[in-house]
């Protein structure tokens, strides 16, 4: 089968979608598909463009048997309102001439976010009469309204129409939980246009692995401790400064240390607020290699899982799968009717505490680690829990039997 993947991230951004969907690509290929994938330069989380890819408005090349064909996209590192609308527009130009570079495929995997990506995506679907399945990561606008990203009543109404016109024209929708089932289906899409198909992890790449003799805590000088993970996307949703708050609680035990591990720009204002607060328990550090993400997991005692209380309540960060995977057990601070709190409960690998809530954060730390067993309890379900749900060849059989399902149908 010929699949074509409409995707903004893809290698070698480390985090949010562009793994996924780089894991996805191989994972197809190595099924004897024939993959080509349509993304931008990539830029993120920095929102630069990586060197190498600067100044050049296509570049095609190949990395494990995917035919990755890459556009010009307008990127700034502290993008406005103006910003974010030409980066996506940008996006939905540049991109529409890659995918006519190239032979018509039997299906086309569009992921939103971006959600204007659905008009091209539409459009070359017309052409080549090749249905689309729409894989939805986000819903919008309605994430970015509650989180307060999206204010203007004249770009909502905007996007809500185009939020419409790619639910309506995509001949399937592959959904990632069951919260955002049951949203599509109250916006009045038909069950039978939707499919639940779960985020995955390569549960044999991100898998347990000895915390003593670990290189990682060695480097950083974290032997000894314990150890408190934050790693991931730093942004107005995810509230990082409930975290440091929690930290200076516990400067009373010097043997508990907090890491956060995120994009260098963006721990700048973390370190603000750490050394205002006085957390010295709290290390900042920036991404690591995606092959040393195992061995960073595992030098942890507890990962980290934030939202805000206004993250809405179907958001479901793909970092619980990785957490979980890791036997890492997990401490999420996030809102208890949400997608977040339900994956972590069910699964049996974790916490959840209320959101933006330091003390609550401080005495569920305290607990964990006077309780060595509870941690082994929950790390031990919540690797079996991830093997049983999240595995990588699931997920592939899952989104074979749904491209086959579409091309039959179409």
């Amino acid at each position: 089968m010929d699949i074509l993947i409409y995707a903004y991230n893809y290698h070698p951004e480390p985090i949010g979608i562009a793994p996924l969907m780089t894991e996805l690509a191989e994972g197809l290929v190595q099924r004897g598909h024939q993959v080509r994938v349509v993304t931008g330069m990539p830029n993120y989380p920095q929102r630069q463009i990586y060197e190498g890819y600067r100044g050049k408005l296509y570049v095609t090349e190949e990395r494990n048997g995917v035919k990755i064909q890459r556009c010009f996209v307008w990127v700034r590192p502290k993008p406005g309102l103006v910003d974010r609308i030409l980066l996506e527009t940008s996006f939905v130009g540049t991109s529409f001439i890659q995918a006519l570079n190239g032979k018509r495929p039997d299906v086309i995997l569009l992921t939103v976010p971006p959600l204007p990506a659905s008009v091209p995506a539409t459009v070359f679907k017309w052409m080549q009469r090749a249905p689309v399945v729409l894989n939805l990561q986000d819903v919008l606008p309605e994430a970015a309204v509650v989180a307060g990203l999206l204010t203007n009543k004249s770009l909502i109404r905007v996007f809500e129409s185009l939020e419409r016109f790619s639910y309506r024209y995509a001949n399937k929708i592959a959904a990632i939980s069951d919260g955002f089932v049951d949203n599509l289906i109250h916006k009045g899409v038909s069950p039978d246009k939707i499919t639940l198909i779960p985020n995955w992890v390569d549960t044999d790449f991100i898998r347990p692995l000895d915390k003593q003799d670990n290189s990682f805590r060695r480097e950083q000088g974290l032997e000894g401790k314990f150890i408190i993970l934050y790693s991931g996307n730093i942004a107005l949703t995810q509230g990082l400064e409930t975290l440091i708050k929690a930290a200076a609680k516990l400067l009373d035990q010097p043997d508990i240390a907090i890491v956060i591990v995120g994009e260098e720009r963006a721990l700048g204002a973390l370190r603000d607020r750490r050394d205002k607060l006085g957390a010295t328990n709290v290390k900042l550090l920036p991404f690591q290699p995606r092959e040393r993400l195992p061995e960073m997991l595992s030098a942890a005692n507890v990962g980290m899982v934030m939202q805000k209380k206004t993250v809405i309540a179907i958001n479901m960060p793909s970092k619980i799968q990785v957490l979980l995977a890791s036997g890492l057990p997990i401490l999420a601070s996030v809102p208890d009717s949400g997608t977040a709190a339900k994956a972590v409960q069910t699964s049996g690998g974790g916490w959840v505490v209320p959101p933006e809530d330091p003390e609550a954060i401080a005495q569920a730390i305290r607990q964990l680690k006077s309780t060595p067993e509870t941690l082994e309890q929950l790390s031990q379900q919540g690797r079996q829990y991830a093997l049983d749900n999240y595995s990588f060849s699931e997920a592939l059989d899952r989104y074979e039997a749904l491209f086959k399902t579409v091309v039959h149908e179409s």
